[in-house]
């Protein structure tokens, strides 16, 4: 993984490389390698996400289809929905 400094701006390198090593899942490799892990352990917590991930799949689809309901928005005080927050702080 290579990350370009531009302008000698190391922290803005700095974020760019955290959220690339977040989008591929390194953090949580490394979290995930600090201890061992017992197979038995492996499996279950294998499985678990196997069905954490199909049940998300399954409402995702029955939201689609229209079965379900999608999920309501968050109101703030005037009843106006909440904006998604987006930390893009550029100088």
């Amino acid at each position: 993984m290579r990350v370009f400094v531009r302008d000698n701006n190391v922290d803005q390198a700095l974020r760019v490389l955290k959220k690339r090593m977040q989008r591929e899942g390194i953090f949580r490799e490394l979290k995930k390698r600090r201890f061992y892990e017992k197979p038995s352990e492996q499996t279950a917590r294998e499985k678990g996400e196997a069905v954490r991930r199909a049940r998300k799949m399954a409402r995702k689809a029955a939201i689609r289809e229209g079965i379900i309901a999608p999920p309501r928005k968050k109101l703030d005080a005037n009843g106006k929905p909440i904006a998604a927050r987006r930390h893009t702080t550029r100088a």
